[in-house]
């Protein structure tokens, strides 16, 4: 009767250790997902502020370019009508 108990009780065991093991690699593989999703979402945020970046560098040389040249263009029509 002891020996059919404590196979039994064994086997109970086995199947508690078993649906732990079950549980903790569910839990493991949600947590490298979120980990992964959270890493993909930093990256896209990176991407969009470097985006945003070369956007802005891009704009302000337009200008300056546009300004520079506006202005070489008054000072040479200035010295070809005042020479």
């Amino acid at each position: 009767m002891a020996s059919l108990k404590m196979r039994q009780s064994l086997a109970e065991l086995e199947d508690q250790f078993a649906r732990e093991m079950e549980v903790e690699r569910d839990r493991r593989d949600s947590l490298i997902r979120t980990s992964n999703e959270r890493s993909q979402r930093r990256g896209v945020e990176r991407r969009n502020r470097r985006g945003s970046l070369r956007f802005v560098v891009l704009f302000v040389t337009l200008l300056a370019t546009a300004a520079l040249v506006t202005a070489a263009m008054f000072v040479t029509l200035y010295l070809l009508l005042a020479g």
